[in-house]
C-alpha cells in the first residue's frame, strides 16, 4: 500500500486517506521551526512516500529530484479524492489509522474504554451498541456512530459522480 506526505494545504485530504488505511504524514502535523523550509523538508524526508501538493513549486522541484509526486488541482476535498481516485487510489472506510495522528488504531481495554468515555462525557452503553477503536497517541476512541454514516454517503457521492463524468 503506498504511503503519503501531504503538504500543508491538503490536511483534509490527509485525513481522508488515514480514515481509508494509508499511512499518511500532513506537514502541518510536524513542530517545524520554519515554515518557510517546509517544501525543502518535505523533499528530503520521507523519501518511502507520495509527495501530494498543490504547490507547482514544490512539485517542480520533486519532479527535478525524481521524487513520485502527484499535483492536486482542486482545493474541494471531494475533488481532491476523485482525482486520487482516477490515478487508482482508493478511498473506503476502514479503521486501521487515526485520523488525527496516524498512529495505528487497535481494540481497546476496558480501562481504556472507561476512561475515554468518561473524559469525553459519553455514555457508557457505547460500548454495548458499536465496535471500538483505540488510538494511543491520541487516547482516542472510534466507533461507527452517525459521522460514520455520513463519511460513507460523502465517499459514495466521490464514486458516484466520478462515474458519471466518465
Amino acid at each position: 500500500m503506498k504511503k503519503f506526505v501531504c503538504d500543508r494545504m491538503l490536511g483534509k485530504l490527509a485525513t481522508w486517506l488515514r480514515i481509508s488505511g494509508y499511512d499518511t504524514v500532513y506537514i502541518g502535523d510536524l513542530n517545524l521551526n520554519n515554515k518557510n523550509k517546509e517544501d525543502t523538508f518535505i523533499l528530503r524526508s520521507f523519501r518511502d512516500r507520495v509527495v501530494l501538493t498543490r504547490d507547482r513549486e514544490l512539485f517542480r522541484r520533486c519532479l527535478q529530484e525524481g521524487r513520485e509526486v502527484i499535483f492536486v488541482k482542486s482545493d474541494v476535498v471531494l475533488e481532491q479524492l476523485r482525482e486520487l481516485e482516477e490515478k487508482g487510489i482508493e478511498f473506503k472506510i476502514v479503521m486501521d489509522r487515526c485520523s488525527v495522528c496516524n498512529g495505528l488504531l487497535r481494540k481497546p481495554t476496558e480501562e481504556e474504554i472507561s476512561r475515554v468515555l468518561k473524559r469525553e462525557g459519553i455514555s457508557e452503553d457505547l460500548k454495548e451498541r458499536y465496535e471500538l477503536w483505540y488510538c494511543e497517541r491520541c487516547d482516542k476512541l472510534y466507533w461507527m456512530g452517525g459521522h460514520w454514516k455520513n463519511m460513507v454517503k460523502f465517499l459514495e457521492r466521490v464514486k458516484s459522480e466520478s462515474k458519471s463524468e466518465n
